[in-house]
């Protein structure tokens, strides 16, 4: 599966052990991702503490901001396809198909966010997303100028180019080591959870 075999639960530190089992508790399985990047404790703490920072927002940083859970995994989703990283297409889309409540966005978004159906606010936010992905260096004030009439603020700009840059570099681990999505993602938010 993947070219870097995972650690053990058993063998990984205590605090990153707690917080897998938190996660383990609340999905039901633990997504690769945790493991895989466990096997350097120190580098696992601060890709998790800055992914926190920018996917789950302490209510008290959020003045100026407001892109929800779903924007969020939109922007993973969209810019992830672009990067080709199966893992994160395949485990944000879920994500987004479950915040969005919306079966079909993951899929739309992946393959060609521009005929997605998703709200012009959005398809703004995925523009400027993609071009921080695939030519930041073009980025000029023009694009800034793009998002205004939608109501993004300083903070949501930078909220989405951080989130967009962030998951570059997530996307770029988990393609190099061959890091494969759960089977239980697959399915995520397309069909009724099982009571």
């Amino acid at each position: 599966m993947s070219r870097y075999p995972a650690p053990e639960l058993k063998d990984v530190p205590e605090d990153i052990r707690a917080r897998i089992l938190e996660v383990q508790e609340k999905a039901g399985f633990v997504p690769n991702v945790f493991l895989a990047l466990a096997r350097r404790p120190a580098e696992w703490r601060a890709f998790f503490a800055y992914h926190d920072a920018l996917m789950l927002p302490e209510e008290g940083s959020l003045k100026d901001r407001s892109l929800t859970k779903g924007d969020r995994e939109m922007i993973v989703t969209t810019t992830s396809a672009a990067n080709n990283c199966l893992y994160c297409v395949v485990a944000h889309g879920a994500i987004l198909r479950i915040h969005e409540k919306k079966p079909l966005v993951a899929d739309q978004v992946a393959v060609n966010y521009r005929k997605a159906d998703i709200t012009p606010r959005q398809r703004a936010m995925l523009d400027f997303a993609m071009k921080v992905a695939l030519a930041s260096h073009e980025i000029g004030e023009a694009d800034f100028a793009a998002l205004a009439p939608h109501g993004f603020s300083d903070e949501d700009i930078w909220d989405i180019a951080a989130i967009t840059a962030f998951f570059g570099l997530s996307n770029r681990m988990a393609s190099f080591s061959n890091m494969m999505p759960n089977p239980e993602f697959y399915l995520m938010g397309r069909v009724p959870k099982q009571k």
